[in-house]
């Protein structure tokens, strides 16, 4: 019968299956797998848990793709459908090499040729001057994936409002900035799947600092290369670079100054993301500085209690698991730095829990973070900075903040900004704010003043080190 047509196509799969991997993997990761559907040349297949599809894309998807092919013909696709958990509906993901957003074909008036494409990100087209751009955008990193909390809200509101009107906003460019793990790579390409769903016409790219300083470094050693990279970002409609604190050198900034001047002046949007404000960034040309301040500059911060539990609740929906709120409470109380860790926490505790056959519990989770967390991480906030010191040097609040200029008052001043720098993931501006009403450029000074002095006055560095303890008590 049509309607058993995909139990069929899937035992052949396992059939040939069986004879190329372990007997011990074939049990583990291809018995549980049950056949949903068969529609043209799209097999679907439901799993345990979204681990459990992550585990089969990384190690076994050439086993699948060349089984699929053998049955189904070269357009064979597979796509995952994700166990449900209670009464909730099951979530339906993509193979990892299907689904991605994909940008039409441009033409380069240039000295373009295929030899000459700039980077493995430009694939040739059918002409000589016509190229192919792989956005390289992951479809994973969306809008409906991201949790949106008091510590993105700004950023996502921007994002949405430049997803239905790209270079048509203020928001150009738009610079998003924070720690690590605070969600700017997932926003920003968030924004960049919103354009290309909304606007499937105009050309998006996401490419990174370091990939883009590549690029260039390859494209000034061969002649007319340099001008067919200028050419090939001068066509994008969209341009995503993250972490662009690492446009350090002159020649890559001297390019991206003019790639910039073109895209904005003919209205493309420009979106970016830095471990730092603009105001922070180091080694960069005034003229590059003064325009990456044009649009609109959003720091992600922290994310407080209830956006780390409503992620963890999301991800393990996600995840196809069931995981008692006792046990999420835990993990939100407990890692509390970033959402890379906490979702690194959370994939661990269902990857020991999945292999090794046993319920999630808080004592489970208890030891998994213990692995990977550490002690206890301490909340610290510029406020308690501030006691910290003031208590240290038996004074008042009202006197560290104050515009007095005699020594002690500046030392323990300075001292709370680099206290402040190096243990608070903030700006130079929030901290100078804080303290008194400075400028970035003062705490910058500050903080430079105090590592300096601690290299050459061992009862200044004893002060500072016996500060910190006070914030993060060493066991």
């Amino acid at each position: 019968m049509l309607s058993e047509k995909h139990t069929l196509v899937w035992n052949n799969c396992l059939k040939i299956i069986e004879q190329i991997v372990e007997p011990q993997q074939f049990a583990v990761w291809f018995k549980p797998i049950r056949p949903v559907s068969l529609v043209d040349s799209t097999l679907t297949v439901e799993v345990p848990t979204e681990f459990f599809r992550e585990y089969l894309e990384d190690c076994f998807l050439d086993v699948l793709k060349k089984t699929l092919k053998r049955e189904l013909g070269a357009g064979a696709k597979l796509q995952y459908m994700v166990k449900p958990v209670t009464v909730q509906p099951p979530m339906t993901y993509p193979a990892a090499h299907g689904h991605a957003p994909v940008n039409r074909a441009i033409n380069i008036s240039s000295s373009c040729s295929q030899a000459a494409n700039p980077g493995p990100i430009v694939f040739p087209g059918t002409a000589v001057h016509r190229v192919q751009v792989n956005p390289q955008l992951n479809p994973i990193y969306c809008f409906g994936n991201l949790i949106e909390g008091e510590c993105n809200k700004m950023g996502v509101t921007a994002g949405e409002s430049i997803s239905d009107s790209p270079g048509k906003t203020p928001f150009n460019p738009l610079f998003l900035f924070g720690g690590p793990g605070l969600g700017k790579t997932h926003l920003a390409q968030a924004i960049g799947i919103a354009i290309k769903e909304k606007h499937p016409e105009l050309v998006v790219l996401y490419v990174s600092a370091n990939r883009f300083k590549t690029q260039y470094m390859d494209a000034v050693s061969v002649k007319n290369k340099l001008v067919d990279f200028l050419a090939f970002y001068m066509k994008m409609d969209v341009l995503i670079v993250d972490d662009i604190q690492e446009l350090v050198s002159p020649g890559t900034q001297n390019a991206f100054f003019h790639i910039f001047n073109h895209l904005h002046q003919s209205g493309k949007q420009l979106v970016f993301t830095s471990d730092r404000p603009p105001v922070d960034l180091q080694n960069f040309e005034e003229r590059l500085l003064s325009r990456l301040k044009w649009g609109l500059s959003v720091e992600l911060t922290r994310p407080d209690f209830a956006t780390r539990l409503a992620m963890l609740k999301a991800r393990s929906f996600r995840e196809g698991v069931s995981i008692n709120d006792d046990v999420l409470i835990y993990l939100a109380t407990r890692v509390t730095s970033n959402f890379r860790e906490l979702e690194g926490t959370l994939i661990s505790l269902i990857a020991n829990a999945t292999l090794a056959h046993k319920e999630v519990t808080v004592e489970m989770a208890e030891h998994i973070t213990e692995n990977i967390v550490g002690e206890k991480e301490i909340d610290i906030t510029i406020d308690k900075v501030q006691k910290a010191v003031c208590d240290y040097f038996s004074i008042t609040r009202d006197t560290l903040l104050s515009k007095s200029r005699k020594r002690q008052i500046v030392q323990a001043r300075q001292i709370a900004m680099y206290v402040s720098r190096n243990l608070i993931n903030c700006s130079l501006a929030t901290i100078g704010a804080e303290l008194g009403g400075k400028d970035h450029a003062t705490v910058l000074h500050a903080c430079t003043t105090v590592s300096d002095l601690m290299t050459i006055d061992k009862s200044f560095k004893q002060y500072v080190t016996d500060i910190e303890k006070m914030l993060v008590p060493v066991r």
